[in-house]
């Protein structure tokens, strides 16, 4: 058969996607502002840019530029941004960069999902909000938020409202050995008393509040920040839950001299996973158990019923009975904690009322 001869018909081009070839270089944005990240709402995102020579402190819609993939941007980022940072209306900048983050608040949607949700970054400090009555207080969500916040480096307020429904003795008592302060609050008419008291506590921080819906928390920041409009609703008189009203996380100034002082409110939250906590990150935020732990045998789960554990020992080894007494106290609270880290299906415990 004889040879068949090929011409220029037979050549198959593959059309390109344009002329500019493809380059791994990516621009310098050596022109880039810097901006904390407020809100988060639908793929855009709300940056208050830092001012430049005599320039005002602008606030400015921006969107992700591609380069970042899929890396999230949340409310405490600080972030640089190209573009129309004129902040007028109809403009959008871009985010070509996310800066370094001090602290990151993550939860799962729940104990075995390994994917974790960034929630905030850059916060000093976690605000459980948690209402005495209407709804009642489940502690084991706040041992999870306690949890959360001890693996991301941050400290923890306990700010417990609605004081004249309920005694807010018997959880104070219970979380004060944790390390957690305690905030009490209660309404006086269309007044809120102690909000000095939590406006002390934030002052010149960064705050992130999470809590049921229904506790009261957007009441605390529209309190806090005046203007805020932040929506607020009751609880439900037939399940006693709350009704979801912020529907996005925001960051919001508190008004004041001195240092800046910030509040992150956060939609309502019925779970807080824990699948990204391991126990060693946990044992880190006790750091008088962690050194006993060292000596630990190898794969010890430091659990109540962990044999030869070393903080049995430890607390057995007190050299009078208050101190043995602390230890426990100590050890204990490390345990309940781990309880909620690892999920175990015990009934929560009612709280005790005086």
């Amino acid at each position: 058969m004889a040879q068949r001869r090929y011409d220029e018909s037979d050549v198959r081009v593959r059309p390109g996607r344009g002329s500019r070839p493809r380059t791994k270089q990516r621009p310098e944005h050596s022109d880039a502002r810097t901006g904390l990240v407020t809100g988060v709402d639908r793929g855009r995102y709300a940056v208050l840019v830092a001012p430049a020579d005599d320039e005002p402190e602008r606030a400015v819609v921006a969107m992700k530029a591609r380069e970042l993939g899929r890396e999230r941007v949340v409310p405490g980022d600080r972030v640089d941004v190209v573009g129309d940072a004129t902040g007028a209306a109809g403009t959008l900048a871009r985010i070509v960069r996310i800066g370094d983050r001090r602290t990151v608040l993550r939860r799962t949607a729940d104990d075995t999902d390994p994917v974790e949700r960034v929630i905030v970054a850059n916060a000093d400090q976690l605000v459980v909000v948690t209402a005495l009555a209407e709804p009642e207080p489940r502690t084991r969500m706040i041992d999870r938020c306690v949890v959360a916040a001890y693996d991301a480096g941050m400290s923890v307020l306990l700010a417990l409202t609605k004081a004249d429904l309920a005694d807010p003795g018997p959880l104070t008592r219970l979380y004060e050995p944790l390390g957690v302060s305690v905030v009490v609050t209660s309404r006086d008419g269309v007044t809120i008393d102690g909000l000095d008291r939590l406006t002390a506590a934030l002052a010149g921080k960064v705050s992130v509040l999470v809590g049921h819906s229904g506790v009261g928390k957007s009441t605390l920041v529209n309190a806090l920040v005046p203007g805020a409009g932040r929506a607020t609703g009751g609880v439900n008189d037939v399940t006693g839950r709350g009704r979801h009203t912020s529907t996005s996380a925001v960051a919001l100034r508190v008004p004041g001299d001195g240092p800046a002082t910030w509040v992150i409110d956060t939609p309502g939250v019925r779970s807080f996973g824990l699948a990204h906590v391991t126990v060693e990150h946990l044992l880190a935020a006790f750091t008088d158990l962690a050194e006993v732990a060292d000596r630990c045998p190898r794969g010890c789960t430091h659990a109540a019923d962990a044999p030869d554990c070393e903080l049995d020992a430890w607390v057995a080894a007190a050299p009078d009975e208050p101190t043995r007494a602390a230890r426990a106290a100590r050890v204990d609270s490390f345990r309940r904690l781990l309880v909620a880290r690892t999920g175990a299906a015990e009934p929560e415990e009612p709280v005790q009322r005086a």
